[in-house]
């Protein structure tokens, strides 16, 4: 399996880009010497100038160290959200699938419910109501992305439960929480590492999203959609400065989406490609 994984160039191409987004949040300090909030009113809305490779913007802001520490929250907030929409969803999942009965009906019927209700939506009204911050944002998307984990979980569960070695440790006594943690959880983490890449993509997208609607990271933290959403405004002055904080969010997303899917034709036997 890792040698099927490090051949493939696509997934390795795409870990690159991913890998370098967080790098660059991380080690933004070290990257620029510019502060994202500090304002110079001499060079406002420029392009592409030396000392400033990605211009400024409409305060005289650099927009390359901008990007760079506006992945801080973004990337904060959809890793924090889909680790823990992962945790509680496999968990809940797990239990539902192995145990049924009542407890399946009351975990499942609550994951309808709230795949039935559109996740912008709640998100605007949640954050709305408790205010713009990380915290909310993080907790909103990871409730949000729960259900999806909570059905795979449940779905893989269910066809796992009736291998024979989950039958044979059954049949000696062995502990139920011994069956769900050295047999069944194993082997359901595939389909789970592929699902957790695809709401990372999506937990991003939705952070930036409510960020451009002002529900998000506030002024003057950077993050991409904010920027995109004050960027909009000056796009016959200055068209770049909308363009990189775009093209950030589309290759990162891009990327990531493509991990999920070489990673899902790689893990799951029924899905691999055949070889050329």
């Amino acid at each position: 399996m890792p040698r099927r994984l490090l051949r493939s160039k696509r997934l390795l191409f795409s870990l690159a880009i991913v890998l370098a987004v967080f790098l660059g949040a991380i080690f933004a300090p070290q990257i620029t010497d510019y502060d994202p909030t500090d304002i110079n009113p001499r060079l406002t809305l420029r392009g592409p100038i030396a000392g400033h490779p990605l211009g400024t913007d409409e305060f005289g802001r650099d927009i390359l160290s901008r990007l760079l520490y506006g992945a801080r929250p973004t990337l904060i907030v959809a890793t924090a959200a889909t680790a823990g929409a992962t945790l509680v969803g496999v968990s809940l999942g797990l239990l539902a699938g192995y145990y049924r009965g009542p407890l399946e009906v009351l975990i499942m019927r609550a994951a309808d419910v709230l795949l039935c209700i559109p996740p912008i939506v709640l998100a605007m009204m949640v954050v709305g109501f408790l205010g713009p911050s990380i915290l909310n944002l993080t907790i909103v998307i990871g409730v949000l992305s729960t259900p999806t984990f909570v059905r795979l979980a449940f779905a893989e569960t269910i066809r796992v439960r009736e291998m024979d070695y989950v039958k044979a440790a059954e049949s000696v006594g062995a502990r139920d929480g011994r069956i769900l943690l050295r047999h069944l959880l194993p082997n359901i983490t595939a389909p789970v590492i592929v699902q957790f890449s695809l709401t990372m993509a999506s937990a991003i997208l939705l952070e930036s999203g409510l960020s451009f609607l002002g529900l998000g990271v506030v002024q003057p933290t950077p993050s991409w959609g904010l920027m995109i959403a004050t960027a909009r405004g000056y796009m016959s002055q200055a068209p770049t400065y909308i363009l990189f904080p775009s093209l950030t969010i589309a290759i990162t997303i891009l990327a990531i989406n493509t991990i999920g899917d070489t990673l899902r034709d790689l893990l799951d036997p029924r899905l691999r490609r055949s070889s050329r």
